[in-house]
């Protein structure tokens, strides 16, 4: 299969384009959530086994968003975007026809490809605008994207009573045939191919990783999501172990941060060229651990409930719309002739970092506990957010870096 150019495949993709690569790799992420007990019945797993699909499809995307940067600043955005959607159709796929659960795990795995729709249509708008535009881009592209899983557990759920956990995984096989068509017709390539071998372009990680500039913008974004990553891992257990939801409920339930995501990446688009980068991520940091620490508040005074445990959850997605544009974009802004590799490398550390903070969760969470181990994990990361990206501030308040 050749994927050639021509003239309006050479033009900017459009931000119904953007908007869809980037739903289409949420929607993979957390559709199926609310059938997660019962495809551990259909499987004759244990729910923990079946809980790392989230963990490993959150640690394999992180090692393609690594290895997609340097191929896309290399050959170009379109035909990595193109072949992973292909890709991405084949393990849906083998997830539908799956005999047992470890073959289901292991193309789950393989479904992480679709991650370069995420991290090449940030790269996109990066390719297309400056840094605070960027991050106002992005905030809208995400404001966008966010209402996928707003509403993505809560379809999840009703397919799930409906029509079973299968009906959970043709979806996102129609959504991708959808996405590669409209991106073969529309998403022209916005970068220059950078001339370098593979070999080189990896070469150019060691240019990010010296400075401290992208580790403190990666890292807010890393820590601020890390909260919702705990979240992701440990609130279908909170949900239906201890507060008895059922698969439908459970998917309104757990849509409350995208709601709270939804305005965030508003505000992301609306502010940030006015305010600046910086000042946007650290009030989204702040923002972040304040939801955070008013439900573990609720909690350790005995008022704790399924409202409180999830309605302030709307508030740490709050945070994180406002937090994750504009440090994504600050870390793309770097160095602007690695965008791409920019992207994915801040992309791995904030995945890389979600898939251990998921499968903790999954560890530690029993009856006996209830939520606390969880909402403790969750403000600590939280916490961590806000010291660095005081640390980027400070640098450059007081070094100029």
């Amino acid at each position: 299969m050749q994927f050639t150019s021509s003239p309006a495949r050479r033009s900017p993709p459009t931000i119904a384009t953007l908007v869809m690569l980037s739903g289409l790799s949420a929607l993979s992420l957390n559709l199926f959530l609310p059938s997660l007990p019962n495809m551990a019945a259909y499987f004759d797993a244990d729910y923990k086994v079946m809980q790392l699909s989230i963990a490993l499809y959150l640690m394999i995307s992180a090692v393609i968003q690594i290895l997609i940067g340097p191929i896309a600043d290399k050959v170009g955005r379109r035909p990595v975007i193109l072949w992973g959607l292909v890709l991405f159709l084949i393990a849906t796929l083998g997830c539908i026809y799956s005999p047992n659960a470890e073959v289901f795990l292991a193309f789950r795995m393989f479904q992480a490809v679709v991650a370069v729709g995420m991290v090449l249509s940030r790269a996109a708008v990066r390719d297309l605008y400056e840094a605070d535009q960027a991050a106002s881009m992005i905030g809208y592209v995400t404001m966008g994207m966010a209402i996928v899983p707003m509403i993505g557990p809560a379809i999840g759920g009703f397919l799930e009573e409906s029509f079973g956990w299968k009906a959970n995984f043709w979806l996102p096989f129609g959504l991708g045939l959808l996405a590669l068509m409209l991106t073969y017709s529309d998403f022209g390539e916005t970068s220059r191919k950078s001339g370098l071998t593979l070999l080189q372009q990896f070469r150019e990680y060691p240019e990010l990783l010296r400075s401290p500039r992208f580790w403190g913008y990666s890292m807010a974004s890393a820590l601020s999501s890390g909260a919702f990553f705990a979240y992701l891992g440990g609130a279908p257990f909170v949900g239906t172990e201890l507060f008895g939801l059922t698969a439908s409920e459970l998917g309104i339930y757990f849509g409350a941060p995208a709601v709270g995501y939804f305005f965030g990446n508003f505000f992301s688009g609306r502010f940030s060229v006015r305010f600046g980068v910086n000042r946007m991520v650290l009030w989204g940091c702040w923002m972040n651990a304040t939801g955070v620490a008013l439900s573990t508040i609720v909690f350790l005074t005995g008022f704790g409930s399924v409202l409180s445990f999830f309605g302030f959850m709307t508030i740490v997605g709050v945070g994180n719309g406002m937090t994750i544009p504009n440090a994504t974009s600050g870390a793309l802004s770097v160095r602007p002739h690695l965008a791409a590799t920019a992207s994915g490398l801040s992309g791995a550390i904030m995945l890389g970092g979600g898939a251990g903070l998921s499968a903790l969760t999954g560890a530690i969470l029993t009856h006996e506990t209830g939520a606390m181990p969880l909402l403790w994990l969750m403000l600590a990361s939280a916490t961590f957010a806000i010291v660095a990206i005081a640390i980027v501030i400070r640098r450059e308040r007081y070094l100029g870096l």
